[in-house]
């Protein structure tokens, strides 16, 4: 089952595991709303707070782009998770609305600040062949952890709220432990400060390939972030308990573990951006197929239908992003990854529960069902034009990395008789 991930180097190993630890510490922000309404805050000042978390999202992964291929990778990541566990003690102490909303905005964009750059410190680590399953395992890692997270947390929270803070806090000062003692340095580390590339983001969206590739991606990322906004509400329109919607969690959870190593391992045959075609069609159609769900089972059913379609997907599309980046600048290109998951969530949280709410559920969903197929046939249609960066970047690590032939030494002069 595992046979997919023999050989992945260490370092992929430390971040699998400093992953596992990381996100058994993710607590607090699902059960923010109700920490909140322990703090008497009302229903509509919850969504400052809410709103600022959100922005958090957009801001923590461009930072960590930036600060990983200008500084240091593995520093970035450092700083990101102390960063992550003095937010949670500034959030639980926070003594009114304004300071509450502003812990969130730094606790969110702390967070996001890890992703990126373990993203291109994973890369960097392996082999292009092996990029797949590297970020397939660091994924199948992060469902992993929620899934601990999931089940630990509502214990937790009704011993008491401090406990979901001080496990978060705790978890991500561990997982800074494990970047600084296990991690080696980066290359970004040892550049001087002067030598190394200044540019911002440009050399990111003044890619062609980029300019296709994320909105293509982000349509299904905000399909996929429906499961977050407009499932609920559907559960909740017919008539369904809170706990139905926790049972739909915990099926996508044991889903998305049980069948991510093995489909690594069954899939391996096959090229990664047709698994992408077909896993990410599975998610769209999953998603839309709600609309004729009107009982646990029928939603149960729809839940296996997206997550195995998220399983197949694994770690495709940070290991296609990074193999179209630049050396000097994957940092970057995968904190505009992370900044376009925050973005399509973002989209499904407020754009797509605007139209479940104004147009009706079933636009929605046929929406969902026709993009979800649309959008991941426009990224294969790009597959020539991957294959073809992908390939001259490899030539171009090999040359780099070939030694110099050495110059003949010239023959002695023959003395004049």
């Amino acid at each position: 089952m595992l046979s997919s991930y023999k050989g992945l180097p260490r370092t992929a190993w430390i971040i699998f595991g400093g992953t596992i630890v990381n996100r058994l510490g993710f607590m607090v922000v699902p059960f923010l709303v109700y920490y909140l309404g322990s703090r008497d805050v009302s229903t509509s000042q919850v969504t400052y707070v809410l709103g600022c978390l959100g922005i958090g999202t957009l801001v923590g992964p461009l930072l960590s782009g930036v600060l990983a291929d200008r500084w240091s990778r593995r520093q970035t990541m450092i700083t990101g998770l102390i960063g992550t566990a003095l937010s949670h003690g500034l959030l639980f102490v926070a003594p009114n609305l304004v300071a509450l909303a502003l812990a969130a905005a730094v606790l969110s964009i702390c967070g996001t600040m890890v992703s990126p750059s373990a993203n291109a410190i994973l890369g960097a680590s392996v082999e292009a062949d092996r990029r797949r399953h590297a970020f397939s395992l660091v994924y199948w890692a992060v469902n992993i952890g929620s899934a601990g997270a999931g089940i630990l947390g509502g214990f937790l929270a009704e011993q008491g709220y401090w406990l979901l803070f001080l496990v978060d806090g705790s978890c991500s000062i561990a997982y800074a432990f494990i970047v600084a003692s296990l991690l080696p340095a980066d290359k970004q580390g040892s550049i001087p400060l002067a030598s190394r590339p200044t540019r911002g983001y440009g050399v990111v969206f003044r890619d062609p390939l980029m300019r296709g590739l994320l909105p293509l991606f982000g349509i299904t990322l905000a399909i996929y972030s429906l499961t977050e906004a407009a499932l609920p509400l559907s559960i909740r329109d017919d008539g369904l308990s809170p706990k139905v919607l926790g049972l739909m969690a915990t099926v996508n959870a044991v889903v998305v573990v049980v069948l991510q190593p093995i489909a690594s391992t069954v899939l391996d045959r096959f090229r990664p951006l047709a698994v992408y075609v077909c896993a990410a069609g599975l998610i769209g159609v999953g998603v839309a197929l709600t609309g004729l769900a009107h009982d646990v089972w029928t939603y149960a059913a729809t839940v296996v239908v997206w997550s195995v379609g998220e399983a197949a997907i694994g770690g495709i599309h940070s290991a296609t992003i990074q193999s179209i980046a630049p050396e000097h600048a994957r940092g970057r290109y995968q904190g505009a990854f992370q900044w376009l998951w925050g973005s399509s969530r973002f989209l499904a949280l407020t754009v797509g529960t605007a139209l479940y709410s104004s147009t009706g559920p079933a636009f929605l969903w046929w929406s969902c069902a026709l993009a979800g197929v649309v959008a991941p046939l426009g990224v294969l249609a790009l597959a020539p034009a991957i294959d073809r960066r992908a390939a001259e970047l490899e030539k171009e690590k090999e040359k780099d990395e070939a030694p110099e032939t050495p110059e003949a030494p010239e023959a002695p002069a023959v003395a004049a008789e």
